[in-house]
């Protein structure tokens, strides 16, 4: 038998993730939805960021307003890159017994699982992200409302790092999707460790609060731990607060955390595969 091609062996799983994106960029009016929504909640946290740094000593803060306020925008235009819930068509085929099909298939089937969870991640983060950035980047300073805008970031290589930064954050947020899946699949009900999952995710992403505004002494725990990779290391690259050698060493801790949670998926699916029971015919 013939060698196949990396290219060829890629083949299927980028058909996945191709046919999962575009299925998905059809709901246009979700995306809307979605971005009003962002956009609701984003103003109440800028008002109450502003409201704090206007009573706290500003020279005090470890991140300006500006900073902050752009951090926010950024959280809520990427807020559906979190991981906090499974795939749902991984949930439905759990339930219905339709991830038989996906044992049978002659693919890998982690690997089938992640192309599928990265292209509806991609899918529901890039309108949302795209409107949120001409809004509160574009619209905002063209209305006269420049501080309370979405700034530019801190350079040219700030923003390319920035750029690298977020498809890390894409594939370590999809790893994090498959653990969920693994479990949802293992108790044959997602609901459980969604539920769990939510608050933890969004409280030390980022996304609730930046986290260089918690303690100093959680500082370098809270940038070492998974999660920091999903938003906050984009976003303290976005702000050249991570620079140089300082930014290489974030997107290091993108892609060790990445290739850990992809290790520990496959095993730990490949062990919940065998021990699936599938009923009915």
């Amino acid at each position: 038998m013939a060698t196949m091609l990396p290219s060829e062996r890629m083949r299927p799983y980028a058909a996945a993730f191709r046919a999962r994106f575009l299925r998905l960029l059809q709901y246009r009016t979700a995306a809307w939805a979605g971005f009003a929504t962002q956009c609701w909640w984003g103003g109440i946290k800028i008002m109450i960021l502003a409201a704090f740094y206007d009573g706290a000593s500003t020279s005090a803060a470890s991140m300006p307003l500006a900073h902050a306020i752009t951090y926010t925008w950024l959280a809520q235009g990427l807020l559906v890159l979190l991981p906090w819930s499974g795939d749902p068509e991984v949930a439905h085929a759990v339930r219905t017994g339709a991830v038989a099909y996906d044992r049978l298939r002659p693919v890998d089937a982690y690997a089938l699982w992640f192309a599928r969870s990265a292209g509806w991640i991609a899918a529901r983060v890039l309108p949302r992200v795209a409107l949120m950035l001409g809004l509160a980047g574009v619209l905002l300073p063209l209305a006269g409302f420049g501080d309370w805008a979405w700034r530019p970031p801190a350079g040219v290589w700030a923003g390319l790092g920035f750029v690298l930064s977020s498809l890390l954050a894409l594939l370590l947020s999809t790893s994090l999707v498959m653990l969920l899946n693994v479990a949802a699949a293992a108790a044959l009900n997602e609901r459980g460790i969604n539920a769990l999952a939510a608050p933890v995710v969004i409280v030390f992403s980022g996304n609730l609060l930046p986290l260089a505004l918690l303690p100093d002494a959680w500082q370098a725990v809270l940038l070492l731990q998974p999660l920091a990779g999903v938003l906050d290391i984009p976003a303290r690259i976005y702000f050249g607060q991570l620079a140089g050698a300082q930014a290489w060493v974030g997107l290091g801790l993108q892609g060790a955390w990445l290739a850990l949670f992809v290790l520990f998926g496959r095993a730990a699916m490949d062990r919940t595969m065998r021990r699936l029971d599938v009923q009915g015919g």
